[in-house]
């Protein structure tokens, strides 16, 4: 889903840098993580001390990331667009950040307690900025340890 190694990742909403890291350190990409929060930046960086290529990230507000448009290969954004003020214009800014070509990976969920969006609402957010648009339910109980009641899904999207 990432591509080769040396891919060029943003990390949007990257919290403690888990993913960030994870990219780093076993797919060898460059990422940017970007979280509004400074303590999840603080932790983000201390979690990466000795990854490399090492992560940078970011204090800033996710929906409008302080980085330069089309240098990205790579849009990452777990269960953050549905925290988005406004979710179109945070969804059209990330993808201004793509580079031709480059990959837009979101992991949303609408959850039992009915916060976040519906796989169906999040599709059409993307399908109405890009012609591209990969839908894939995560309800298999191995991804979550367990049964869940939530909608969790998958969306891709090439272009």
């Amino acid at each position: 889903m990432i591509g080769e190694p040396g891919r060029r990742v943003a990390d949007l909403g990257c919290g403690t840098g888990t993913l960030s890291t994870l990219l780093a350190e076993e797919g060898q990409h460059l990422v940017h993580g970007v979280d509004f929060s400074t303590e999840m930046i603080r932790r983000a960086r201390e979690k990466a001390t000795n990854v490399v290529p090492r992560p940078v990230f970011t204090v800033a507000d996710a929906s409008e990331p302080p980085l330069p448009p089309a240098s990205f290969d790579v849009i990452l954004c777990r269960h953050v667009l549905w925290a988005m003020r406004d979710p179109s214009d945070a969804l059209q800014r990330w993808i201004e950040l793509l580079a031709p070509g480059g990959v837009l990976v979101l992991i949303e969920g609408r959850w039992s307690n009915g916060v976040g969006l519906e796989a169906s609402e999040c599709a059409r957010l993307v399908g109405s900025l890009r012609a591209d648009v990969q839908l894939q339910m995560l309800d298999d109980d191995v991804y979550w340890g367990g049964r869940t009641d939530d909608e969790r899904y998958l969306i891709l999207s090439a272009s």
